[in-house]
């Protein structure tokens, strides 16, 4: 069945992002369970600052799930990803995003890579830039999987990375990976930048959909912009998928204007 999940930022940084709350987890889970989600997808600042204990204790009042949890911060404020010319700071991102993993995995979710798989750029060509992002999830994955929890790799547009943008070209490379535990996130947002039709790019993730970010052309609450969403709930139902549709979308007019149209859609689509 599939399940609806709410951002929420803790990253002064991403202030202005696109997070749908971005105030302490308390509030957000109170707001979040009374509009009628089942889940947050947490964007931490670090691993550090949040205690896996605490967390679970505060959902399980308000029958909350953890969607996921994501790394972005880790480039956002420190400027770290897999792919950089610096071998010390691609093992500093390697140990940022273990210390996430650890913690979604606490939580019994998945860890994303997003923006942290970084760029081919200066120094570093493409192929070498692809080789290390197979390495760094190769390790990762298989970090992720002593949680039973898959590691969300998440392709993105061509304005945000030059590695992998379009699903054809992220399922033939996490389908050559050493590791099994890497599952793709369809992020609807970057998908209609480059792919031709949501519902083939769905269609061609099939069985390795592990996560989706269901948000409209804008980055906003679905319904605000111009995506036919009926192919692609649709392609969603025939692949199987069963996951959290979650919504990393821009918190206008407000953010509880944001999430009432965004729950309301999920239940008008998904029932």
């Amino acid at each position: 069945m599939i399940r609806f999940a709410v951002t929420v930022s803790l990253v002064p940084e991403a202030r202005g992002g696109p997070f749908v709350f971005q105030e302490d987890l308390a509030e957000a889970s109170r707001k979040a369970v009374a509009l009628g989600f089942h889940a947050v997808e947490i964007f931490p600042r670090s691993a550090d600052e949040l205690d896996p204990a605490r967390i679970t204790e505060l959902l399980a009042r308000h029958n909350l799930k953890v969607a996921a949890v994501g790394t972005g911060a880790g480039w956002l404020a420190r400027k770290w990803h897999l792919c950089h010319a610096e071998g010390e700071i691609r093992a500093q991102a390697k140990a940022f995003i273990k210390e996430i993993v650890d913690l979604a995995g606490r939580l019994d979710a998945p860890a994303i890579i997003g923006s942290m798989q970084g760029r081919s750029e200066g120094s570093v060509t493409r192929e070498q830039a692809m080789e290390w992002l197979a390495e760094g999830l190769n390790e990762l994955g298989e970090h992720a999987a002593r949680y039973e929890r898959p590691l969300l790799y998440e392709p993105l547009n061509r304005y945000e990375t030059n590695l992998l943008n379009r699903s054809r070209d992220a399922v033939d490379f996490v389908s050559s990976l050493n590791t099994k535990n890497v599952r793709l996130l369809a992020d609807l947002f970057h998908m209609n930048i480059e792919e031709a039709s949501l519902e083939d790019g769905i269609l061609q993730y099939g069985g390795l959909l592990g996560h989706v970010h269901f948000v409209d052309s804008n980055r906003r609450a679905p319904g605000m912009g111009h995506i036919d969403f009926g192919p692609v709930v649709g392609a969603l139902r025939k692949v199987g998928y069963g996951g959290f549709v979650s919504a990393e979308a821009l918190p206008l007019p407000d953010p509880m204007a944001a999430a009432r149209q965004i729950v309301e859609t999920y239940a008008r689509l998904f029932g």
